[in-house]
């Protein structure tokens, strides 16, 4: 045995727990406003971040300690603490693309399900998507509205041929697997001209993502309706998948389904996370990321469906493209990426 190869890895596993625990006081800071008070203050001690959050200061003194000792805060001396700059943007700008603290929120409600998880190893049945922790729900749409508030209008739609003149003059589009309803309203304030229908099976999600649509005043052009993949109504110009395809018990059928609902001219667009076709080329920190997710959520998800194709969220692009291209789609393309996604274009 190699006990230096041996020590290695225990302190790697000593990390990781350490890791797993302070991502729970990463979304404890989220959730009480600890980091959004400390952006661009400077310098604070324990007694000054607590008055500013209305916490107990013991409590902010030994969060303050954990967060510095896993470099997400500096330690100036003297019991003062401040929140790089850097680090400020990934944490509590929602605006920006590389904010991940939706992220925490999300890892947070999905280790809820651990023990049930293990039940559903043993047996094979799977977890619905409406069977997880309530904080699921939010942590998913704060998870990937950055991205897509960032890169869907400004990138992703123009590479798709024909379809960003279409929703300029006036499109009819379906957003599947909507929840929240974020992908949906951001393609929304930027064509006008359009009509959008999101649709979801998890009512509680389409309830939100209602919400969502008046509280922007988009109500009149985005309505949001429960529906699955393989049953949703209605005929569009353009229908969308983002990160949720490997999620569906049948991925085949959902893609057959959008081909049938398309007008003539009509464009599939599906977003998914980005992942090479082998597992050895997917040996690193993102994968590693979308791996935990997809055996915690989406593979349970697909298995609690009819059909159980469990793709996984780390499907790659053949077997996307092989799934799309039994669904009857005659071209798929790869038209953009980013570090984190893949954005397909099929049609007829």
């Amino acid at each position: 045995m190699d006990e230096n190869r041996l020590m290695e890895f225990v302190h790697k596993a000593v990390a990781d727990v350490g890791l797993m625990g302070n991502a729970a006081l990463v979304a404890l800071g989220d959730r009480l406003g600890l980091f959004t008070a400390m952006a661009d203050a400077g310098p604070l001690t324990a007694a000054e971040l607590a008055a500013r959050t209305d916490t107990h200061e013991r409590y902010v003194r030994e969060w303050l300690a954990s967060q510095a000792a896993n470099g997400y805060l500096t330690y100036e001396g003297d019991g003062r603490y401040t929140l790089p700059a850097e680090h400020a943007v990934a944490l509590t700008d929602e605006t920006s693309p590389v904010c991940v603290i939706g992220a925490y929120q999300l890892a947070l409600a999905t280790v809820q399900s651990t023990y049930r998880l293990a039940e559903a190893f043993r047996t094979g049945a799977g977890i619905g998507w409406g069977d997880h922790h309530p904080e699921l729900y939010p942590g998913c749409e704060r998870f990937f509205a950055p991205s897509y508030r960032n890169h869907l209008v400004t990138s992703w739609i123009p590479a798709l041929d024909g379809v960003e003149d279409r929703l300029r003059d006036g499109a009819t589009v379906a957003d599947i697997g909507c929840g929240h309803g974020a992908s949906t309203l951001v393609m929304a304030e930027a064509y006008p001209a359009s009509r959008f229908v999101g649709f979801d099976p998890h009512p509680d999600s389409v309830t939100a993502a209602r919400k969502r649509a008046a509280d922007a005043g988009l109500a009149s052009r985005v309505r949001f309706e429960i529906a699955t993949a393989a049953d949703f109504p209605g005929t569009y110009d353009l229908v969308t998948f983002f990160d949720c395809l490997h999620d569906m018990g049948d991925p085949t059928g959902a893609g057959r389904h959008s081909r049938a609902a398309l007008n003539p001219g009509g464009t599939a667009m599906i977003v998914e996370p980005r992942a090479a076709d082998r597992i050895e080329d997917n040996l690193n920190p993102v994968s590693a990321t979308y791996y935990a997710f997809s055996t915690q959520l989406c593979t349970p998800n697909s298995l609690a469906q009819d059909g159980g194709s469990a793709l996984g969220a780390q499907a790659g692009e053949a077997r996307l493209r092989q799934v799309l291209t039994e669904a009857g789609f005659r071209t798929v393309q790869r038209v953009a990426e980013t570090p984190f996604n893949m954005v397909l274009q099929a049609r007829p």
